[in-house]
């Protein structure tokens, strides 16, 4: 065998898949290197792989002084002596129950955990990082000796690129991205998250197992294939896979009953066993078809979620912080605090999952109810203003019941005087409850002329039928952020803002998905939805509807 054979245990590897074809690379444009990871090229080759890895590794922009092979050499010692690996109490900031040994041999398998040791004593500032033993695990395979392999994870974990996210290695980092995985899933994978809403109680910590799936249960042939990308491309890949990883399952798996008492360890024994039904390269050609959030945009969002933990005091991994942020934050809704006439608590746990999850980490506040402010639009609006999102809740005399969540204040109608004005972001949604669950996700509302009441209305509805008026579109589409995103949220230019919600003394529209619009008048008593029937999905509500009970629900930390 080759060079980098040292650690690998080769009766454990594919070595049927392996080519001895001699192959190079010389390409550097990005774009072209990005076509030969996907397309696997140095994935047959393990001498190329190796030599691929140490170049893509060597280019990561790093601290300028980052530990390299000499470092290794000179502490090993010092760290581990003469004692077996093995016996060494392993750093707090990795999994000890969880070190992959992939196709590693004897020897292998004691230096994943000397270099784990190495690089603790060498970053202290690493205070949560479960994915780094994957991670040398992995590139020990195609390495030299320890000292190389220590090397290149010292590198990987050095970056200081800004805009080049690798590893996670604080709790705050791993946890955002557990919910930023998680706001993906509620956008990208809705079949598969209304699965995972029907059978936990606890959608966070179920995606809170997402890099565990990709370093951890993800068998070497899968996993090789990840990093030869993720090494080009960067952090959003692991997103990519695991969306696919989860939208297998929801399809190999439905209608199954479930194999154990948890949906957790039925998600990891099926990506351990995914080569029962899923290639590499199927696997990846899936990841790479979802249409996803720029790498700006999902940065902002990972962004907002960091924030929204810093609020809730979570930065650190501390064993009691951790416990307070599982017990105390992931089941925001509790039964003994929550009492609403419209929905149950279950009902009310339904549409938290639906919603961003660094406001999902909230406890849901009542801010207006018709049955105690009366029908009044004017104090609707007075008990709503100040809040950020809010949640509307419709029951209507029909016993339907129906929402809206809304991400943006309802001060902001102010903007357009007395005149019918759009604003909030694509983050609002409508959704149905009674007689069936069913959540529209937005779509630009594309029948303001329900709100024609008045000249004014009419002279106004036309912005919303685009996502920016005309005078404020950037020439160039792919420079506009996502309109899911709130711009307010991340200190951009108010252009970047689009156009969900409108109101005015005289009327509410919200716009849902799949054409759905909702429409209240300013008694709060009558309503009406519109409907263009692209999805063939059941109307919100009906056309037009009395309102029995409206209630509005705030957010609180």
């Amino acid at each position: 065998m080759d060079e980098y054979s040292r650690f690998v245990d080769w009766d454990k590897m594919d070595i049927s898949a392996q080519s001895q074809d001699t192959k190079e690379l010389t390409c550097t444009d990005f774009h072209e290197l990005k076509q030969l990871a996907r397309q696997g090229y140095w994935a047959k080759n393990h001498s190329l792989r190796a030599k691929v890895y140490h170049k893509l590794i060597s280019n990561i922009p790093c601290r300028t002084v980052t530990p390299d092979a000499n470092v290794y050499r000179d502490i090993v010692v010092k760290i581990i002596g003469k004692r077996n690996s093995s016996s060494l109490p392993l750093p707090e900031f990795v999994d000890n129950s969880l070190i992959p040994t992939y196709c590693l041999n004897t020897e292998g398998i004691g230096a994943v955990r000397k270099i784990i040791l190495c690089i603790s004593n060498q970053f202290p500032d690493i205070s949560f990082c479960p994915a780094l033993p994957s991670v040398i695990a992995l590139l020990l395979h195609y390495s030299k000796d320890e000292a190389e392999c220590f090397e290149q994870v010292c590198r990987i974990l050095a970056c200081n690129d800004p805009s080049k996210r690798l590893i996670d290695q604080t709790f705050l980092a791993f946890e955002s991205s557990c919910m930023t995985f998680g706001d993906l899933v509620n956008k990208y994978c809705q079949a598969a998250h209304k699965l995972m809403v029907a059978v936990s109680e606890d959608v966070l910590e179920v995606y809170s197992d997402w890099q565990r799936w990709l370093f951890g249960e993800l068998p070497m042939a899968y996993i090789a294939r990840v990093f030869d990308v993720f090494l080009v491309e960067g952090y959003k890949v692991l997103y990519r896979v695991a969306l696919a990883l989860l939208k297998f399952f929801h399809k190999v798996r439905a209608g199954q009953p479930m194999e154990s008492d948890s949906i957790q360890q039925d998600i990891r024994a099926f990506v351990r066993d995914i080569a029962k039904s899923v290639s590499p390269e199927r696997l990846l050609e899936k990841a790479f078809a979802i249409r996803l959030f720029s790498r700006k945009e999902i940065q902002l969002l990972q962004m907002a979620n960091e924030k929204a933990l810093q609020q809730k005091g979570i930065t650190v991994k501390q064993k009691s912080c951790l416990l307070m942020f599982q017990q105390n934050v992931h089941l925001a809704v509790h039964a003994e605090n929550f009492k609403s006439e419209i929905v149950s608590v279950k009902e009310m746990r339904d549409i938290w999952s639906w919603i961003p999850e660094r406001f999902a980490l909230c406890q849901p506040l009542l801010l207006f109810t018709t049955l105690e402010h009366g029908c009044s639009l004017s104090r609707f609006y007075s008990h709503s203003e100040g809040h950020e999102p809010t949640l509307l809740l419709i029951k209507t005399t029909a016993k339907e019941v129906c929402g809206a969540y809304l991400s943006t204040d309802w001060s902001e109608r102010r903007r357009g005087g007395n005149k019918l004005s759009f604003f909030g972001t694509g983050e609002c949604f409508v959704f149905r409850l009674q007689p069936e669950v069913e959540r529209y996700e937005w779509v630009i509302i594309k029948h303001p002329e329900l709100a024609s009441t008045g000249s004014e209305t009419e002279n106004h509805a036309q912005p919303a039928s685009s996502t920016l008026s005309s005078s404020s579109v950037p020439s160039d589409p792919s420079d506009r952020l996502s309109p899911f995103l709130a711009a307010r949220h991340f200190n951009l230019p108010s252009k970047t803002a689009s156009m969900f919600m409108a109101g005015s003394n005289e009327c509410i529209i919200v716009g849902g998905g799949d054409g759905q619009a909702l429409y209240l008048d300013a008694d709060l008593n009558h309503g009406r939805t519109s409907h263009c029937n692209t999805f063939n999905n059941q109307p919100l509500c009906s056309e037009s509807f009395q309102i029995s009970i409206l209630e509005v629900w705030g957010f609180r930390d």
